[in-house]
C-alpha cells in the first residue's frame, strides 16, 4: 500500500511537472509587441498617452516619400524659436483673431503641402489646446527691447545615446509634446530627428528622458543706453 502512494505521488508531481512547464513554454512564445488597438486607459502610463494617439498614421508615415525641396532643418526648427523648449512663433501672417479648429488646425492638425508657404506645415502634437495663440506669437521683424545680455540657446545636439548603438535619449520634456510622431515622422519634420520606424508607435519602451539638472544661466542684466 506504501509503495502505491509512493507510486502515485511521483506520478502526480510528474503530471504538475509537465503542466506547469508547458504552460510557462506557451507564455514564452507570446509576442512582445502589443497592438494599439488593445491598449486602454488602464493600460497606458498618463504621461506617455499622447504617444499613442497619432499611431493611426504610422503606416502611412512610413510610405510617405521624402521630399527633398522642403525639407526642414534643424537649424531651422530652432530659429523658429526665442529659446531652447519655448513653442515656436508663428513665421506668417495671421488675423489677429485666428486660432483654433477654424484656422490653424486646418493645417496643423495633420500636416500637409500648403502652395501658398511652399511648405509642409508641422503638426502639433496637442491639438485638443485650440488657444493657439495663448503660446505662439507671430514672428516681429523690428526690434521693440532695448539690448541687453540675452543670448539664445543652443538646442539638443544628434547623437546623444548613452552608449554606442543604443536608441537616443529624449532630450527635452515630454509635457505638451508626448505625441512623438508630431515631430518625428512625416516630411514637414527636420530631417536630422526624422525616425526610421515610425511603426514602431511604442516610442517611450526605447527611448528614455534625459534627467540631467538644468543649470543657472545668471543674473539678468539690462543694458543702460
Amino acid at each position: 500500500m506504501k509503495r502505491l502512494f509512493i507510486i502515485f505521488l511521483m506520478v502526480l508531481l510528474m503530471i504538475a511537472t509537465i503542466v506547469v512547464w508547458s504552460y510557462s513554454y506557451e507564455l514564452s512564445h507570446e509576442e512582445a509587441y502589443v497592438p494599439v488597438s488593445k491598449i486602454t486607459e488602464t493600460f497606458v502610463i498618463p504621461s506617455e498617452e499622447g504617444v499613442f494617439e497619432r499611431s493611426k498614421y504610422a503606416l502611412e508615415y512610413a510610405d510617405m516619400p521624402i521630399d527633398k525641396n522642403h525639407e526642414r532643418t534643424l537649424d531651422d526648427y530652432y530659429k523658429n524659436r526665442a529659446f531652447y523648449g519655448a513653442p515656436p512663433s508663428i513665421p506668417h501672417q495671421v488675423e489677429e483673431r485666428d486660432m483654433g479648429a477654424n484656422t490653424c488646425l486646418k493645417c496643423h492638425e495633420n500636416g500637409g503641402f500648403v502652395n501658398k508657404y511652399k511648405a509642409y506645415s508641422p503638426v502639433t502634437p496637442h491639438p485638443e489646446k485650440v488657444n493657439c495663440r495663448q503660446c505662439h506669437v507671430p514672428q516681429k521683424s523690428k526690434g521693440l527691447f532695448v539690448t541687453t545680455n540675452w543670448s539664445r540657446t543652443k538646442g539638443s545636439t544628434i547623437g546623444n545615446q548613452a552608449l554606442i548603438g543604443s536608441p537616443p535619449i529624449i532630450p527635452h520634456q515630454i509635457q505638451l509634446r508626448e505625441n512623438c510622431l508630431s515631430c518625428h515622422a512625416g516630411p514637414s519634420v527636420p530631417k536630422e530627428i526624422r525616425t526610421t520606424h515610425p511603426e514602431r508607435v511604442n516610442c517611450r519602451q526605447c527611448h528614455v528622458i534625459n534627467d540631467k539638472k538644468i543649470t543657472d544661466i545668471g543674473t539678468f542684466n539690462r543694458e543702460k543706453k
